[in-house]
């Protein structure tokens, strides 16, 4: 069975995926390639969520997106395939390994051309980003330690009625157990409240996946 929401058990994740729109042929042919990977292909998110995205991204027709942290590239299908014919998706990993299988599929799509893939850690791919780019959408799904720097680094960019869609945000509902120190536990609660605190934006966690949140401007 594919992934599905936090909280969603099988027998209603079954139902909602006969009742929402299905993943394209080469989406599907990614899920069963991931799945290859054994428990890494847990980082692949869930099929609705890719589909979320791509109605998110559909809504905001955004010139130019950046994705931070791209795995096998689903969400990165989910991402390009929404796109308007002038808009473009950044993604940032530092796999070389994980991302050959996203862009095999990303060819099979007839996507290749709206993707720039670039393998290096992304607070250096956004750090030497043009002063003058703006960032109309982003999803970040990447190394936990490092989403309060690519939150600051993604909004000093963002445009005014731009969007910053967050990972993992719940954590399987890690995030309210006192008794999990982890690092990665820890670094989303850090980052939960970091964004709850910050006056320059407004959240909402929606409980989609493993929790995501959205942000804009205030």
């Amino acid at each position: 069975m594919n992934k599905t929401s936090i909280g969603i058990e099988p027998e209603l994740g079954s139902y909602l995926a006969s009742v929402n729109s299905s993943p394209s042929e080469v989406q599907r042919q990614l899920i069963d390639r991931t799945a290859e990977l054994g428990r890494r292909a847990g980082m692949q998110i869930a099929p609705e969520q890719g589909e979320f995205l791509a109605t998110l991204v559909d809504l905001l027709s955004p010139t130019f997106a950046v994705e931070v942290g791209t795995f096998t590239g689903y969400s990165a299908l989910s991402i390009a395939g929404a796109l308007p014919p002038d808009g473009s998706l950044l993604c940032c990993d530092v796999s070389e390994e994980w991302t050959a299988i996203a862009k095999e599929h990303w060819e099979l799509a007839g996507l290749s051309g709206a993707i720039d893939l670039r393998i290096a850690p992304a607070s250096e791919t956004l750090a030497d980003l043009p002063a003058d780019t703006v960032i109309d959408f982003a999803f970040v799904d990447a190394d936990k330690a490092g989403y309060v720097e690519y939150y600051e680094q993604i909004l000093s960019r963002l445009a005014p009625k731009g969007l910053i869609c967050v990972d993992n945000t719940i954590w399987s509902g890690s995030v309210i157990d006192e008794s999990d120190t982890s690092v990665d536990t820890e670094a989303i609660r850090a980052f939960n409240r970091h964004v709850a605190d910050d006056p320059r934006t407004r959240q909402v966690i929606v409980p989609i996946g493993d929790g995501l949140t959205l942000i804009r401007h205030a």
